[in-house]
């Protein structure tokens, strides 16, 4: 029988741990999901060959160039982290096969590295950027920014400024902590310096992935004694429970498995509770999106050849936990919603609950093309 071999390429173990583990579960939900179980398309079956990258940019490169040349694998997906994605982008324009990236954020993915044979299903530092600016900006709002030093942490930064251009807010100090910085006793002094005489509506916004989240460090140092209101993005669940410290804070997600209202993700939060004895996660919604994406661009092609591919993906819709995501013509970055939340907490709930206060639609996300495309 012949076969469709797809190389899921992820940090299985490493910093980032948790978010490769669910977006593996999510890739392997979705293309049973979109297979009705069968995990066959057009009669060929589904194979999937998985390797870890450590987190390391060499290994994800030397991992990609196996999984196409030694693996003949049709199409990858992958990996968790911005810096291993920049390394591997070049191998499938080397190999002219593709490569799906889920669920690496940084901008400049599908921006100034881009190449043909990447699209991507994961959100990218823009639609962080764009949707957390929609939630948190007005007029006199006077933000600071916290970031981990790297393609994530610089991308996203330079997203948010941008997107809260003409908006009234206005960002006035940018601190960056190594991505394993631990004690930010220096970076919150240097942010309260700088805020402690502005006029105005006051955030600390962080963008951080990982572990050694600083929000809790930081808010036990008191911004309030400043004005200084926390403010960040979504998270996973694990994470969510720090935000407990936070009821009332606004930003906004990617995925909260109670926010979006539709029949894919009824089945994600249906199965995986039954699978796993826990609700989906953030990287779990991104996995399921990826694997439909996969069966759906195979189906409509009928085939796993490159260009035929190619020709199919482009300007593609297709249903995901999300809702309707479409990967964008020019770009490949595929646009989805966002949610903006507000933070509740709830006794009995381990979490803070990242309320909905409204789906930001394709339509609402006004995504910035940044590959001359």
């Amino acid at each position: 029988m012949a076969e469709i071999r797809i190389a899921h390429i992820y940090g299985k173990t490493g910093a980032l741990e948790a978010y490769a583990k669910q977006s593996h579960d999510g890739l392997m939900l979705g293309l049973e999901y979109a297979t009705d179980g069968t995990m066959e398309i057009n009669g060929e079956k589904i194979v999937v060959i998985e390797k870890d990258t450590q987190l390391k940019p060499e290994i994800g490169k030397a991992l990609l160039e196996e999984a196409y040349g030694d693996d003949n694998a049709d199409i990858a997906v992958g990996p968790v982290s911005s810096g291993v994605a920049l390394a591997m982008l070049p191998v499938a324009e080397e190999y002219e096969k593709i490569l799906i990236v889920e669920p690496a954020v940084a901008d400049s993915i599908t921006g100034e590295n881009y190449n043909r044979y990447i699209f991507r299903t994961g959100r990218n530092s823009s639609q962080d950027a764009v949707s957390n600016a929609i939630a948190l900006a007005g007029p006199d709002v006077k933000i600071a920014t916290l970031a981990q030093d790297y393609a994530f942490g610089r991308d996203g930064i330079a997203a948010f400024r941008e997107a809260l251009d003409g908006t009234g807010a206005e960002i006035v100090h940018e601190e960056y902590a190594a991505t394993d910085a631990t004690d930010f006793t220096a970076a919150a002094e240097r942010i309260f310096n700088a805020m402690k005489d502005v006029e105005g509506d006051k955030k600390l916004f962080v963008i951080w992935a990982g572990g050694n989240n600083p929000m809790s460090k930081i808010q036990a140092m008191d911004p309030s004694r400043f004005g200084i209101q926390m403010a960040t993005g979504g998270n996973i669940l694990a994470a969510l429970s720090a935000y407990k410290e936070f009821p009332g804070m606004e930003g906004a997600t990617y995925y909260y498995y109670e926010n979006p209202k539709n029949e894919v993700n009824d089945w994600l939060v249906k199965t995986h509770q039954e699978r796993f004895g826990s609700p989906p996660d953030f990287f779990t919604a991104g996995g399921m999106s990826a694997g439909i994406a996969v069966v759906e661009a195979i189906r409509k092609a009928g085939s796993t050849d490159t260009e035929a591919l190619i020709a199919a993906m482009e300007g593609m819709e297709w249903m995901t936990p999300k809702g309707k995501m479409m990967f964008r013509a020019e770009d490949h970055q595929a646009l989805q919603s966002m949610y903006h939340f507000r933070i509740k907490v709830e006794d009995g709930v381990e979490w803070a609950i990242p309320e909905l206060v409204r789906e930001l639609t394709i339509d609402d996300l006004p995504i910035p093309i940044r590959n001359g495309g």
